[in-house]
């Protein structure tokens, strides 16, 4: 499937400078990275944001035009995405995610080695898998509904195991009808499955195929403790996918965190996340500032 890259200048806001790389993150991958610079300086922190499973720009449009009207944004498209550049056999599980940040961020000019990491889904779940062994370390995480595990039934792993991945345009109706029936509350938010639909039209199908195996046999749940910077977990109530509960059980498990539900996935892609990631970060400087 060609890669056909979407204009990052739409996503910016107006005067941020905007330019295009792409990274080695090892000897077999290559990252398309964004880089955001808003029209003048101010004293945030850098972002380091992380997008979820075959996530598109387009889903952030809103996000990213607030963000970068203050923040510098260094927007990395995982190994999983259709824009990645791949050499011979690589994994794409949540460890390998996670070991892409660890060999990038370094790489990233940013000033001070300040930064902040703001994932979401999938994404936000590498950002936990591999906190612990960054350098440099972040200053805080902001995570936008993380995965604790990937569910993905029996009978999925027995279909996508026995047909060919040049097969995908035959079921990927069946994969959005599942998912509209079953797994997302169109009700509540329909725009939820619309974003959804619309990455599935864009994902890579080779690399779909190997990402599912890999990731259901994932669980976060054992690398919390290793995780000691402050986080905040932004969460969706009505996000049923991304299981509401979970959120609050890693928020009970991680030592310094903190939760905020804004209630739907629509919700967590708005100006609404903006607002919170700018209240936790100007609290997380007051109490910096008074120890």
């Amino acid at each position: 499937m060609k890669f056909v890259p979407e204009n990052a200048a739409e996503f910016a806001a107006p005067g941020a400078n905007v330019q295009e790389s792409y990274f080695a993150a090892s000897s077999n991958v290559r990252l398309r990275v964004v880089h955001f610079s808003p029209a003048q300086q101010t004293n945030w922190p850098t972002l380091v944001f992380v997008a979820g499973w075959i996530s598109k720009m387009t889903a952030w449009r809103e996000v990213l035009q607030e963000l970068t009207r203050e923040f510098e944004v260094f927007y990395i498209e995982t190994r999983e995405k259709i824009s990645s550049q791949i050499r011979g056999k690589v994994g794409y599980g949540v460890a390998d995610i996670g070991n892409d940040l660890i060999s990038l961020i370094p790489q990233f000019p940013i000033a001070g080695g300040q930064y902040v990491l703001l994932g979401s889904s999938l994404g936000a779940t590498a950002i936990l898998h591999s906190a612990a062994q960054l350098s440099p370390p972040p200053f805080a995480l902001i995570l936008v509904a993380p995965n604790a595990v990937f569910r993905v039934p029996w009978w999925g792993l027995a279909l996508i195991r026995l047909f060919p991945p040049r097969l995908y345009l035959f079921f990927r109706p069946f994969i959005k009808w599942y998912l509209r029936n079953f797994r997302l509350n169109v009700q509540e938010d329909y725009a939820q499955y619309e974003k959804y639909a619309s990455s599935l039209d864009a994902a890579d199908p080779w690399k779909l195929k190997k990402g599912i195996f890999a990731l259901a046999k994932y669980s976060v749940w054992p690398r919390l403790q290793t995780v000691r910077c402050p986080v905040l977990i932004v969460g969706a109530s009505k996000d049923t996918l991304h299981e509401p509960e979970n959120l609050k059980k890693m928020v009970g498990l991680l030592s310094t965190a903190r939760y905020v539900d804004l209630e739907t996935n629509r919700g967590t892609h708005s100006q609404k996340l903006v607002e919170v990631t700018r209240t936790f970060l100007a609290e997380l400087e007051v109490s910096q500032n008074t120890r």
